[in-house]
C-alpha cells in the first residue's frame, strides 16, 4: 500500500482540503438522509399501504452498490418474517410472481438496465410495485407504466459539492424499502416498534457513529480513524456474527474497494468460519515481523499479513471462538462492535464505522475517496 500520512487523519483542515467532493461530510449526513427520506415516503401513495395490503412475498432488485439494499431486507426478514424475502441481482423476474405479489426495485441513478427491465417486468405481470431511485429516470419510468410508486432521491443540499453514490447515499436508498416493507408487515424482527420508531432510532445511531468519528476528533480517541490504521498495512478479511452483521461485512468490503481501493474478502459466521479459519495455517497469516536490517531490494518486500476484523452486535457469539483461534495463529484482529438500540440501528453503526474507517483510510493514502478512475473506465468500455 502507499505511504499512509498518519499526520493528515488529526488534521481537519488537511483532511477537508484533500476531500473536495467532501465525502466525509456526507457520511455524517447519513441521519439526515435517514429523516429525509422518511419524508418523501409519507408524501407518496405508499403511505396508504398498510398491514391488510401485506403481500404474498417480495422480490428487491438491485444492482452494484444497492445491493445492500436488498440484502438487509432479506437478513431482517429471516426466517421469522411473514412472507417470503427474496434478493435479485439480475433483470429475470422469478416465474411465480405475479399480482399478489410486491416488487421493490431500487437504483440511485434509476438507470441500471437490469433493475430497470425487472421493474417493468413487473408492472405487465400486474404485481404491486415500488421503485426507489432518482427523478425522472427511466426507473421512474417504468414505475409509473406499471402503476407502482416511486419515492426520488432527496435533493442534494446546497453543500453537496458532487453527485451521491451509494456509498453516500445508501440511507436514501434503503430507508423507504425499510419503511415500506415494515408497515405492509413484512419485517416481523422489528418487534413491536412501527417502522417510523425504527427508523427514529437508526437516525439517532447515525448521528451518534458522526460525532464518534468526525473528521476533528483525534485519532486516539475516533473509532473510524482507528480502523483505519489497523487495515493501513493489511489484507482485511471481514466477517460478519449474524445475518445483518454479514451484510455489513459484505458492504465494508465493497466500500473499501470503492473507496480505498483495499481488496478485501468477506464472510458471515457461522457459515464461513471454516474457510476462513484455515487460512491462519498458511502464509498470510503470521509472517515475521519486519527485521530492522532487511534490504528491499536484496530481501524482497514485505508479505501482507491478514487481519482479521469482527463485525458484531453486542455479546460475541461464534466471532469469540474464531477470535481466540486468530490470536493464538497469531492473525492481527480488529472488532466493531455494535451494542445500542435494535438491531436495524446496530446494523447502521456497522455500517457507519467503516464507511468512515474507508474514508479516512483513502485520504490518509493520497486517494479521493469519490472516485475511482479505473471504475469510470470499465464504465465506458461496457458502454
Amino acid at each position: 500500500m502507499a505511504d499512509l500520512d498518519e499526520a493528515l487523519l488529526d488534521d481537519a483542515d488537511r483532511l477537508a482540503a484533500a476531500d473536495p467532493a467532501s465525502v466525509l461530510r456526507a457520511l455524517a449526513g447519513a441521519g439526515a438522509q435517514v429523516r429525509r427520506a422518511l419524508e418523501l415516503v409519507e408524501e407518496s401513495p405508499a403511505a396508504r399501504w398498510g398491514r391488510e395490503d401485506r403481500p404474498r412475498a417480495v422480490v428487491v432488485a438491485a444492482r452494484g452498490g444497492a445491493t445492500v439494499v436488498a440484502g438487509a431486507l432479506e437478513a431482517l426478514a429471516g426466517q421469522r418474517a411473514a412472507v417470503p424475502v427474496v434478493a435479485r441481482t439480475g433483470a429475470a423476474l422469478p416465474a411465480w410472481v405475479g399480482a399478489l405479489d410486491l416488487v421493490v426495485a431500487v437504483s440511485l441513478s434509476g438507470r441500471a438496465e437490469a433493475t430497470v427491465a425487472l421493474a417493468a417486468e413487473a408492472g405487465r405481470r400486474g404485481a404491486r410495485l415500488l421503485t426507489v431511485g432518482a427523478a425522472g429516470s427511466p426507473l421512474e419510468a417504468a414505475c409509473a407504466m406499471g402503476r407502482g410508486v416511486h419515492v426520488p432521491l432527496p435533493e442534494p443540499g446546497r453543500e453537496a459539492t458532487s453527485a451521491p453514490t451509494s456509498r453516500t447515499a445508501l440511507w436514501s436508498l434503503l430507508t423507504p424499502a425499510l419503511c415500506v416493507t415494515s408497515s405492509l408487515g413484512v419485517l416481523a424482527p422489528l418487534g413491536d416498534a412501527s417502522a417510523t420508531e425504527a427508523l427514529a432510532e437508526v437516525a439517532t445511531a447515525l448521528d451518534a457513529e458522526a460525532e464518534a468519528c468526525r473528521p476533528g476528533s483525534e485519532t486516539f480517541v475516533n473509532p473510524a480513524k482507528a480502523l483505519a490504521l489497523d487495515l493501513a498495512a493489511d489484507v482485511p478479511v471481514l466477517l460478519g456474527d449474524g445475518d445483518l452483521a454479514g451484510v455489513a461485512a459484505r458492504r465494508a468490503a465493497s466500500v473499501l474497494a470503492r473507496t480505498a481501493r483495499v481488496p478485501a474478502v468477506h464472510g458471515r459466521l457461522p457459515d464461513d468460519a471454516g474457510d476462513v479459519v484455515a487460512t491462519f495455517g498458511g502464509p498470510f497469516a503470521a509472517a515475521a515481523e519486519d527485521d530492522l536490517f532487511d534490504d528491499p531490494f536484496l530481501d524482497g518486500p514485505s508479505r501482507s499479513r491478514l487481519r482479521l476484523v469482527l463485525l458484531r452486535e453486542g455479546t460475541a457469539g461464534a466471532s469469540a471462538a474464531v477470535l481466540r483461534l486468530a490470536e493464538r495463529s497469531g492473525v492481527r484482529t480488529s472488532e466493531v462492535v455494535a451494542d445500542a438500540g435494535g438491531p436495524l440501528a446496530r446494523f447502521a453503526q456497522l455500517v457507519a464505522r467503516t464507511d468512515f474507517a474507508a474514508a479516512y483510510l483513502a485520504l490518509a493514502t493520497g486517494l479521493d475517496p469519490a472516485t475511482s478512475p479505473h471504475v469510470a473506465e470499465l464504465r465506458d468500455a461496457l458502454g
